[in-house]
């Protein structure tokens, strides 16, 4: 979840800091660490995509094991040695055995599809049933181990995906205090920008956006409420894809929020990204709302693929963003002329400024939701900790390991509200659900678009676990996840080594139609860069 008015937004290494060195951004110029330049610039599979890696896989050049032992390999020599990334919580011990068994699979002659033995890290929230935790990050869950996959897990497994591991997050999805720090979990610690170690990779799906841009992983799965997916994907210079609510299901997810939660794809391409969404797509009858999706999901979304995707479309430009961070500004003014000549018309609009009585509400509805929904998941677990009041209890119990930096105001404001048939809930759900997806619709029709655009979110901020995050400027991830619209995000280019995405939303379902025209614009402007894992911006 990313935190905007209610909440903020923003990620170091681990519990044990001093209250003196929480806050990194407090390098001089020019000091040195000695993690800086130990990063494996010369990667075998840097870079690489899911296509290039089914052709080493067919050629005999690697095979899945081989593949999966190099990135097992990174991440010891990225992630937990030199610059200490932090992204991933915890490695799938079995992840060789399942390489092996497709490797038997493919010398037999069967390849179950583009995911057949490639290796993918999952957000630390989502059930597998196996030897690994599912914590949410929070130490009050370090004994939960799911007895089941996610839908979302069983839709990889059967595509033949190799499950590298888990990746680390904000807390409870970020929605534990006003004043927490992005990337920062109790039980996995404080995870690092990959392109300056200084600075915060965002949201909840913090580990997984570090994770695809540090090149830890093939692809990654993130989760979102409100920004979690796209903003990390945004700052972490990679494409980020959070779908139509129903599209995915959600079964097997610690929740926030029934109607806004949704799994969603981070890759390094669109194409990669289209892959993934296709292959977690599916019909769930354990979770209602993908019975919405009937007849409306492909089951292969790299048929949308175009590169001329641009030509003849509308777009519509957010009017608060050409207005405020000047390097924000160069870098937007630089995509819609890019736009422009691959054929696209820009028409300036106003949204945001339109949905502040909507923001206000949908905190309220995320904080009965919450609660109705953690308490059913929790329930169900083999954990000790059964209830939201269990995770309220044990945080104060054990508050120094706990809650070092941070406090818990946020489940409390949760434990405190009623039911899903109190008269406040509905009333907020009628105005942040359906209000924001009327406004847009409205916008869409009346303007005749294809598409909004707009810078996804700031550049990334310093992390800091004095003050917590803090705000960056421009967001513009709550009018799709208030409305459950999808909603992409594709690197627009960096300022001193910090990236920023595009921003692609529109109403439901219309996942195709947003595939092409992010990966047209992808195609003509080429601004994914990997990072050089800088240790201070200056």
């Amino acid at each position: 979840m990313l935190r905007r008015n209610f909440i903020k937004t923003g990620s170091l290494a681990g519990v044990t800091l001093s209250v003196a060195a929480a806050s990194s951004c407090n390098l001089l110029p020019g000091t040195k660490s000695k993690n800086e330049g130990t990063a494996d610039d010369h990667f075998v599979l840097n870079e690489t995509t899911i296509a290039i890696l089914q052709q080493k896989m067919k050629s005999g050049e690697y095979t899945s094991a081989q593949i999966t032992q190099l990135y097992l390999d990174r991440i010891t020599a990225i992630d937990k040695d030199g610059p200490k990334l932090n992204a991933v919580i915890e490695v799938n011990k079995d992840a060789m055995n399942m390489a092996a068994a497709m490797d038997k699979e493919r010398k037999n002659g069967k390849v179950r599809g583009p995911l057949h033995g490639i290796p993918v890290l999952i957000k630390d929230n989502i059930n597998t049933g196996d030897n690994m935790h599912t914590t949410a990050g929070s130490l009050a869950l370090a004994d939960n181990f799911a007895p089941q996959d996610a839908f979302i897990v069983h839709q990889l497994r059967k595509a033949g995906a190799v499950i590298l591991g888990k990746t680390n997050l904000s807390e409870w999805a970020n929605f534990r205090s006003t004043r927490s720090t992005s990337g920062w979990s109790s039980r996995g610690g404080q995870t690092k920008g990959p392109y300056i170690l200084d600075r915060n990779p965002s949201g909840s799906s913090a580990g997984s956006g570090a994770a695809v841009a540090a090149n830890l992983c093939a692809v990654a799965i993130g989760t979102e409420t409100d920004g979690s997916v796209v903003s990390p994907s945004s700052v972490n210079g990679i494409v980020g894809i959070k779908p139509t609510i129903g599209l995915l299901s959600r079964s097997g997810i610690i929740p926030i929020s029934a109607t806004q939660d949704t799994a969603g794809p981070m890759a390094r391409t669109v194409k990669d990204a289209a892959i993934l969404l296709s292959a977690l797509a599916g019909i769930d009858t354990a979770d209602s709302y993908t019975l919405t999706s009937k007849g409306k999901a492909e089951t292969d979304y790299t048929k949308f693929l175009d590169a001329n995707g641009l030509q003849g479309k509308r777009l519509g430009i957010e009017k608060t963003a050409l207005k405020g961070n000047e390097e924000m500004e160069a870098l937007l003014k630089a995509a819609i002329d890019t736009l422009k000549n691959k054929g696209a018309e820009i028409v300036e609009i106003e949204l945001s400024k339109e949905l502040k009585a909507a923001g206000k509400a949908e905190f309220t509805v995320l904080l009965y939701e919450f609660k109705d929904g953690l308490n059913k998941y929790l329930s169900k677990t083999n954990s000790k900790t059964k209830s939201l009041q269990d995770v309220i209890s044990f945080n104060k119990k054990n508050a120094a390991t706990a809650m070092p930096f941070f406090k818990q105001e946020i489940l409390e404001q949760a434990h405190a509200k009623g039911g899903l048939d109190s008269k406040e809930y509905t009333d907020a759900l009628k105005i942040s659900h359906e209000g924001t997806r009327t406004l847009i619709d409205k916008l869409l029709k009346q303007n005749k678009l294809d598409a909004i655009i707009g810078p996804t979110n700031g550049f990334a901020i310093c992390i800091d676990l004095v003050n917590g995050d803090y705000d960056n400027g421009f967001s513009f991830s709550s009018p799709p996840a208030m409305a459950g619209y999808p909603h992409i995000t594709v690197p627009m280019g960096a300022w001193n080594e910090l990236p920023m995405g595009l921003s692609f939303f529109g109403p439901a379902y219309s996942e195709p139609e947003l595939i092409k025209l992010a990966y047209a614009y992808e195609q003509a402007s080429k601004k994914r860069r990997a990072p050089k894992f800088k240790v201070d911006l200056l």
